[in-house]
């Protein structure tokens, strides 16, 4: 089966077939770093994630850009409220963005460019939409003419019918309502006090929405095979790229886009402007698990679909991330077996189905249902017999398919990482062992309680002793 995406241009399913054959191109919108993330943006970035994550298992190569847009209205306003330039002002919201990011273990994109590392090549953009004849000049200003790019619209909906020249009215502004179709800035002029840049098209500084177009089409090329955000991205972000990138170049902007549904609170958007969202550390403060919030982020509901945030369920998500963790040590366990065809017929059966799901527009509950249903069965025929070693060998391929994907358990061993044995706890376990072969019960249950008290807990299995940390 092949990989098939939801395309938000089409509304329909679409098969991802690369431009350049075995070589998907993926450009996600990264934050505005005018503050810290939260973790509603969590939520799309770990979805394009989970998709960088599917797309390596099915094709040879990926190229993953992931823009950092560090110059805007908001940062422009902060900076000078504060009384320093740009980079003293984003390096903090970045610094952040990057250590949340790796908390979560999310994969580094290959490029993250900075939106003010690119401003000659948004100058060179502009330059060709002005020989395209679709802009004007204002008040020093650029502004792109939605009424000469016919598809405007398309992509979200929002009719562009009946404007006409530069009757639409413009914004200046960096972000609009939604449904209010207008002119918008390419090159905004500016004084000189005021941060911008001196270029062959005046003193000024880029809009938003020509950023991401100049930078993805430098890493990327003119077309891309997928573009992902959320789904306020959709307009006018994405809106405004299509008809700006797809008016300088003549080509088709993008193959593929994905947009990814908000998480709410209280059935609300979570939304800085609103005050009502929560920050990753946040989180680890009142105790929560990197795990278990990933886990609950990619899996509590389809990528398109919204998540309201509560605790019950994140507290489900722990619950299912012990499961998968202890059920990989179970594996890593095993010792020399014979059989148990059935245990790797099963195993098998589980690793098609995971993938089918994910090849179905990337369906991770779906996925993880599956998965679940899967590790019980296993879970119940290992308490029968200790299977071949290449019947473990299937039981691991399952395991490290999931792991790549959902990439909870490297969090759960760097979790572990810092809570190794000590060898007074070693010795503890050893003799456990020793004293429950002399079925000295009285004792092993002596030294259960023990290690339970330092934290350990210890569970005895028809393949021996197995321990983990409460």
């Amino acid at each position: 089966m092949s990989l098939r995406l939801h395309d938000t241009l089409t509304r329909r399913l679409q098969t991802v077939e690369p431009l350049q054959p075995g070589h998907v191109r993926l450009y996600t919108c990264g934050p505005t770093v005018w503050n810290r993330a939260h973790i509603g943006n969590f939520r799309t970035f770990l979805f394009e994630d989970v998709l960088r994550r599917w797309l390596e298992r099915r094709f040879e190569r990926v190229t993953h850009v992931m823009n950092i847009t560090d110059v805007d209205d908001r940062l422009i306003h902060n900076a000078g409220e504060h009384g320093h330039g740009l980079a003293e002002e984003t390096a903090p919201w970045i610094d952040g963005f990057f250590a949340d990011a790796d908390t979560l273990g999310i994969r580094r994109a290959h490029h993250y460019p900075r939106a003010t590392a690119y401003i000659e090549e948004m100058v060179t953009l502009i330059e060709r939409l002005e020989a395209a004849g679709v802009t004007y000049r204002s008040d020093g200003g650029i502004y792109f003419r939605i009424a000469d790019f016919p598809r405007y619209g398309a992509l979200s909906g929002i009719p562009a019918a009946g404007l006409v020249a530069g009757a639409s009215g413009r914004v200046d502004a960096d972000d609009y309502a939604k449904e209010d179709a207008r002119d918008f800035a390419l090159w905004k002029a500016v004084g000189p006090a005021d941060i911008g840049w001196d270029t062959r098209l005046g003193r000024g500084r880029p809009g938003w929405h020509i950023e991401c177009s100049a930078m993805s089409m430098a890493l990327l090329g003119e077309s891309l095979d997928i573009h992902c955000g959320g789904v306020d991205n959709i307009f006018p972000h994405h809106e405004n790229e299509i008809a700006q990138s797809e008016a300088a170049t003549g080509k088709p902007f993008v193959r593929i886009w994905c947009h990814g549904e908000h998480l709410t609170m209280n059935r609300e958007k979570m939304a800085k402007r609103l005050g009502n969202f929560l920050t990753l550390p946040d989180l680890l403060d009142a105790g929560y698990r990197a795990p278990a919030i990933r886990y609950l982020l990619i899996t509590g509901a389809h990528y398109r679909r919204t998540l309201d945030w509560d605790e019950e369920p994140l507290r489900a998500a722990d619950e299912a991330v012990g499961r998968l963790s202890e059920f990989r040590d179970r594996v890593r366990a095993l010792g020399a077996g014979s059989g148990g065809e059935e245990i790797g017929e099963r195993a098998d059966a589980a690793a098609a189905d995971f993938a089918r799901s994910m090849d179905d527009d990337l369906n991770v509950p779906e996925a993880v249902g599956h998965l679940f249903a899967a590790i019980r069965d296993l879970n119940r025929l290992l308490d029968a017999v200790t299977p071949s070693a290449p019947v473990r060998d299937r039981l691991a391929g399952l395991v490290d398919q999931v792991d790549d994907v959902l990439g909870v358990l490297p969090l759960v061993d760097r979790e572990r990482g810092a809570s190794t044995l000590s060898a007074e706890e070693e010795d503890l376990l050893e003799r456990r062992v020793a004293a429950r072969a002399g079925r000295d019960f009285a004792a092993s249950d002596r030294i259960r309680a023990e290690l339970l008290g330092r934290g350990i807990i210890v569970e005895d299995t028809p393949q021996g002793q197995r321990w983990k940390r409460a």
